[in-house]
């Protein structure tokens, strides 16, 4: 089992959870704070971080848990939409 931790800024913690249901996850949770999938399972939360000045941004943690095959694709399928969010 591997275990990644990664950070994601500019989206929010709902736009992740339907990010990983679209790459085959399902929540497992109301609050859309567990996504689980077939080999994998990410947990979410968000918080709001300064980036210089007065300026913040949300940042998302997403902590990724599963086999070591399935999560390789998975972060770098998720990390790429995450990129793209912001236009």
């Amino acid at each position: 089992m591997m275990r990644r931790t990664k950070q994601f800024r500019g989206i929010s913690k709902r736009l992740a959870a339907n990010y990983l249901e679209n790459l085959g996850g399902e929540r497992a949770d109301p609050e859309g704070d567990r996504i689980e999938g077939d080999g994998w399972r990410a947990d979410l939360s968000a918080e709001t971080v300064e980036v210089a000045g007065s300026m913040k941004l949300t940042e998302v943690t997403v902590v990724f848990e599963g086999e070591e095959p399935v999560l390789e694709e998975l972060i770098e399928d998720f990390t790429r939409k995450a990129m793209r969010a912001g236009g």
